[in-house]
This record gives C-alpha cells, sequence and structure tokens, in this order.
C-alpha cells in the first residue's frame, strides 16, 4: 500500500513537470520580476518631476499651463495603484499605462517648450535634470521592453499545446502587454516650431 501511494506521487510529479506546471511559475516570477523595474523606473522619473518644476517655476515668463499639465498628469501617475492583480486586470492596466502615457507627453511638451527660454537652457541645474530625465527615459524603454519579453514568453507557454491545457486547469490566463495607446496619432509626424525665444 504504501509503494502504491510513493509511486502515485512520484508519477503526479513527473506528470506536473513534463506539463510545464514549474515553467509557469519561472515565467510568473520572471515577468513579475521585469514588471517591478517598469514600477522603479516609473518611480524614478515621478520623483524628478518636482525637481523639475521648481526649476522651471524660476523662468518667471515659463508658460504656466505646460507646468500645470505636467503637474496633473505626475498627480494622476502617482495615484494609481498598481498591486500585482494589476498584470492580470486588462482593464487596470490599460488604465494605469494611460496615465504614464500622460506624464510622458506632458515631460515632452515641457521639453520642447524649454527650447525656446535661452536663460532656462542655460541653468546648469535644469540641464543636469534634463540629462538625468532623458537617461531615466531610456532605462523605462530598457525595462518595458524586458517585460514585454518576459510577457511573450509566459503568453506563448499558456497558449502552446500541451502547456495550455496546464494553464486552464491552473488558471494562468495570458498576461495584459505594453501597446500603443492611439497608433493614428504616432504615425502621424510630429509638428516641430522654433519660435522666437522669449525676453
Amino acid at each position: 500500500m504504501m509503494m502504491k501511494r510513493w509511486f502515485l506521487i512520484l508519477a503526479a510529479v513527473l506528470s506536473l513537470s513534463g506539463c510545464g506546471y514549474n515553467q509557469f511559475q519561472s515565467l510568473d516570477e520572471a515577468s513579475k520580476s521585469a514588471w517591478s523595474e517598469v514600477l522603479n523606473q516609473y518611480q524614478r522619473r515621478a520623483d524628478l518631476v518636482p525637481n523639475i518644476v521648481a526649476t522651471v517655476k524660476g523662468e518667471a515668463s515659463f508658460e504656466q499651463d505646460t507646468l500645470t499639465k505636467v503637474i496633473e498628469a505626475r498627480a494622476k501617475a502617482t495615484s494609481i495603484q498598481v498591486t500585482p492583480e494589476t498584470l492580470n486586470n486588462p482593464e487596470a492596466f490599460n488604465k494605469f499605462q494611460q496615465a504614464q502615457g500622460e506624464l510622458s507627453s506632458a515631460l515632452s511638451r515641457l521639453m520642447v517648450v524649454s527650447e525656446r527660454y535661452p536663460e532656462l537652457k542655460a541653468n546648469q541645474a535644469f540641464r543636469d535634470l534634463r540629462v538625468t530625465l532623458e537617461g531615466t527615459e531610456n532605462r523605462i524603454t530598457v525595462a518595458r521592453n524586458r517585460y514585454i519579453e518576459s510577457v511573450q514568453e509566459y503568453n506563448v507557454l499558456s497558449r502552446s499545446f500541451p502547456t495550455n491545457l496546464t494553464a486552464m486547469v491552473f488558471g494562468y490566463k495570458p498576461k495584459a502587454n505594453f501597446s500603443v495607446q492611439n497608433e493614428a496619432q504616432i504615425s502621424t509626424p510630429p509638428t516641430v516650431d522654433f519660435g522666437t525665444p522669449k525676453k
């Protein structure tokens, strides 16, 4: 009787290892780790915004509307609570992604507008912050690419036979991935306006 029990346990272990169960665990953890790095870089960017805003406010004639949009976008992006369940909730994931996209757009606009202010461009603190922001945006891109790759690997496993049966039994659903919010908008070339600098 004891031998039969051990045989059943061994058979169960071998069947689980052959059905992709362990792979799901490994890839799930890899995607969570990659997502944590994305969040880390987004937080790094959010932490830069108050310093950028404070530096830009020193330029008395700077466009207040642009600053306000950056402040509001940061507030919106940091107000969304992100949990591990966010990865498995396409609606929450898209809401988070949209808020981060709005902050990216607001910061890009701020950098374009700042080109019109020679005193601001000459400000060493602003130049340093700009370089740091550019570096952070690059880190965000790298972190997002790693997350995209890890999710792709996980999703392929969850849709491939026979591991899709394991996914069905254990409830491993495909994970949400980053997408472009408005494909038509990004396919249109941006309008660049190098207006005369303000005095």
